[in-house]
């Protein structure tokens, strides 16, 4: 057969030339990620301009998180320190190009995080700066640094809202797991409850959750009395809930929640706040316009790609707009368009060296379970090879709570390059179809959530796609648990596995989680898993958990460890690895010693899939 034509790990995974552009509230500037010294860095650009110029300079670890303020002079941004989570807020003086960024937020092992765009001059921050575990809320003077509490966590807080007024609100659990909306009551330093929400509907929390731009209410994803998610309004005096939009088959775009460089649900008026769009999706992104003004420009901004539209900033005026797409082969193209003259022009393409052409088509498919849900997956075939017979590579997605989506995904592109059908499967308790498939993964960790991948690899051989002796599966976070379930709990399946920083002990990785998430496990690990210190359901955990069937173990595996790694620890990998290598089993360990859950330089992430092509290739070619 045919391989499609070589492209490198390099062109795969170095930085791109440019990503994450916003267009500046005046509509003058542009800000975007691109490389310095081989590390993202924030840069600025007139966009009547050519030149660019880098605003901030780090060189040990690659800025993600920026954000313009409504001041012209200032950004800010936000960074931790290999890997580690302990996120810094940082102000850039764009009025002195000599000026180092100033950390606005400079305590030591503490998280910093803003809650709301910077208003009047002031960044309204949430940090555990007085407790590991909780969140306190600052109000810090972007110019001067002055920080001055606002609320202090009474004990039960773990998320903040802040209104344009200066209200604040906090969602927290309640003791069997419920989500409770309330009130900060600054006089009395209390929280007062407005509404309690299913705490089974929401096991990251309430998402989306904003505050209406007159802070009476809040919008918010709901699935109260339906099986689909849809937004509506919750009264913040009476709790009462009302519909303001929703979509008779799909659920609103989760993505904004995992990463605020993508697109977010709410597609806001740039100036007033006031909801102007809507996001869902299933197996593409559908856009519901709210408002006649952004549907015009809506309707104009798809005729740019045919893509998904991604993320989409406009100056304040709603003239000017910088929009990118979402594209299984082309990926993150940018543009700038003005809807005063109907006038666009690409800004630029992030991988200008990649011909969309040489990529693989992203192809939604539907596969049924063996108990007859619906698994919305997607198969990645290489270009120009006979799709039959092929080796295959499962790829699972984190979370569990997470979902894959049509998009741009260099690992699988890579795979594909190099001749291998990829799979990603939607198993159930992914993220977007519907609260009842949600809910179906209570329980169900090495059980029926598995049950589905098992039952898309059969579906594939049985397509004609993969041989079945040629499976790999390989995941990252939940994907590299499901990596070691699938070689412990169904050793006859894959032909390799590839864990990246996954969990092998379910109860060690609860009780090492970071201090700060702990307290909030009751609708997520505990409801869906278990709570270790519970006798009877610490013995369900450990026999759902990989680490106490190592003996099952003959499928060549390699384990991928991020040494900083907060949330799924050096240990759980080490105790692994050394339990088989005490067996004699061979298995490749790569430990980065500057990363944590998920490499981000690229030479770390450049090694791990040269490691891992070298892996694939051992043992699944013919």
């Amino acid at each position: 057969m045919a391989l499609p034509e070589h492209i490198s790990v390099e062109d795969f995974f170095n930085p791109p030339t440019r990503a994450g552009a916003m267009i500046s509230p005046d509509g003058r500037r542009i800000a975007f990620l691109a490389p310095w010294k081989n590390r993202l860095n924030v840069w600025v650009q007139d966009l009547d301009s050519d030149e660019a110029r880098c605003v901030t300079a780090d060189e040990q670890r690659s800025v993600h998180h920026f954000d313009w303020t409504d001041d012209p002079r200032w950004m800010i941004y936000l960074q931790d320190t290999a890997g580690d989570e302990n996120w810094h807020l940082f102000r850039i003086d764009l009025d002195d190009p000599e000026a180092v960024p100033v950390d606005l937020t400079p305590f030591p092992g503490v998280i910093a995080a803003p809650i709301r765009e910077v208003k009047n001059g002031k960044a309204v921050v949430i940090t555990n700066q007085r407790d590991v575990q909780l969140f306190d809320v600052y109000e810090i003077d972007i110019a001067t640094g002055e920080s001055t509490l606002l609320a202090e966590n009474p004990g039960t807080a773990f998320n903040w809202l802040c209104s344009d007024n200066g209200h604040l609100f906090a969602t927290s659990l309640t003791p069997d797991g419920h989500v409770e909306l309330s009130r900060w009551d600054g006089d009395a330093a209390t929280l007062t409850p407005i509404a309690t929400f299913d705490g089974s509907d929401h096991p990251l929390g309430i998402y989306p959750l904003v505050l209406t731009p007159d802070g009476t209410g809040a919008w918010m994803g709901s699935s109260k009395g339906t099986d689909r998610t849809r937004l509506v309004r919750v009264d913040l005096t009476t709790g009462a809930e009302t519909e303001v939009d929703s979509h008779p088959e799909f659920d609103l775009d989760i993505h904004g929640l995992f990463d605020p460089l993508r697109s977010q649900t709410l597609i806001q008026d740039r100036s007033t706040g006031a909801l102007i769009g809507v996001r869902y999706q299933r197996e593409r992104q559908v856009i519901h316009a709210l408002e006649p003004h952004f549907a015009d420009v809506l309707a104009n901004l798809e005729k740019l790609s045919d893509g998904d539209l991604g993320r989409i900033t406009s100056d304040e005026k709603g003239r000017r707009w910088v929009v990118s797409f979402t594209h299984d082969r082309d990926p993150h193209a940018t543009y700038l368009y003005d809807h005063d003259t109907g006038e666009s022009r690409l800004l630029y393409r992030p991988y200008p060296h990649l011909d969309p052409e040489q990529l693989a088509p992203m192809q939604p498919v539907a596969i049924t379970s063996r108990d007859g849900l619906t698994l919305h997956s997607y198969l990645t075939l290489p270009v120009g090879v006979e799709p039959t017979g092929l080796p295959m590579v499962l790829m699972v997605h984190g979370g569990p709570w997470y979902r894959d989506s049509w998009e741009y995904n260099p690992a699988a592109q890579l795979l594909a390059n190099r001749g291998y059908a990829v799979l990603q499967v939607n198993f159930r308790g992914s993220l977007g179809f519907g609260a009842s498939f949600l809910k179906a993964a209570i329980g169900e960790f090495a059980g029926k959530m598995h049950d589905d991948l098992i039952d898309a690899v059969d579906w594939a051989v049985q397509q004609g796609y993969a041989d079945r002796e040629r499976v790999a599966i390989f995941g990252g976070s939940y994907g590299g648990y499901a990596a070691l379930v699938g070689i412990t709990f169904t050793p006859d399946v894959f032909a390799a596995a590839v864990d990246y920083v996954g969990i092998s002990d379910l109860a060690n990785f609860m009780r090492t989680l970071p201090p700060v998430g702990r307290p909030h496990l009751a609708n997520n690990w505990h409801l869906y898993v278990g709570d270790p210190d519970d006798p009877e359901q610490l013995a369900d955990m450990m026999a759902r958990s990989p680490i106490t069937k190592v003996d099952q173990i003959r499928t060549p595996l390699m384990v991928i460890q991020g040494a900083n790694d907060v949330r799924v620890v050096h240990a759980e990998s080490d105790n692994l690895v050394n339990a088989l290598r005490a067996r004699g089993v061979e298995v490749e360990y790569l430990v980065q010693t500057d990363e944590g859950h998920g490499a981000v330089n690229p030479e770390n992430v450049i090694e791990m899939y040269h490691a891992i092509e070298r892996f694939l290739a051992r043992h699944l070619k013919e």
